[in-house]
C-alpha cells in the first residue's frame, strides 16, 4: 500500500491538488514533481489559483512542509495564487511552530479556499 497518494482536480476556480497519507523524507520528491505539474496548470488556469488540500494527510513532516513552502513561493513568483486547507492538527501544527501560518494562506475547508476572498 502506497503511503502517499496525490490527486489533482481542475475545477472552474482552481486547480486542487488532494493530498492523502503520510509524507515524509521517502517520498515527498512525488509530491514535489506533482505539486510542480500543478503550479503549471494553475498559471494558465483563468483563476491563477492552485488550492492544496491537506486535509487528508495522516503525517506531515518537515519535507511536506518544505515542499508546499516552496510551492507557494513559486506560485508568488509566477503570479499564482497558492492556498492550503488544513484544520488537521497533524498539518496546522507544523505550520503554527515554524510560524508559516503568517507565510501561507491556509483555509479550514476546501469551499472556502476555492471562494474569492480578495487574498490573491
Amino acid at each position: 500500500m502506497d503511503l502517499l497518494a496525490v490527486a489533482c482536480d481542475v475545477l472552474p476556480e482552481a486547480v486542487v491538488v488532494h493530498v492523502k497519507g503520510e509524507v515524509d523524507s521517502s517520498n515527498v520528491g512525488g509530491l514535489i514533481s506533482e505539486l510542480g505539474a500543478a503550479l503549471r496548470q494553475a498559471a494558465t488556469h483563468a483563476a491563477r489559483r492552485l488550492v492544496i488540500d491537506l486535509q487528508a494527510l495522516t503525517y506531515f513532516g518537515s519535507a511536506g512542509l518544505n515542499a508546499v513552502l516552496d510551492c507557494h513561493r513559486q506560485g508568488a513568483d509566477a503570479g499564482t495564487s497558492v492556498r492550503l486547507v488544513a484544520d488537521n492538527v497533524l498539518v496546522t501544527r507544523p505550520i503554527e511552530v515554524t510560524n508559516l501560518h503568517h507565510v501561507l494562506q491556509i483555509f479550514p475547508t476546501l469551499t472556502d479556499a476555492l471562494q474569492d476572498h480578495g487574498r490573491g
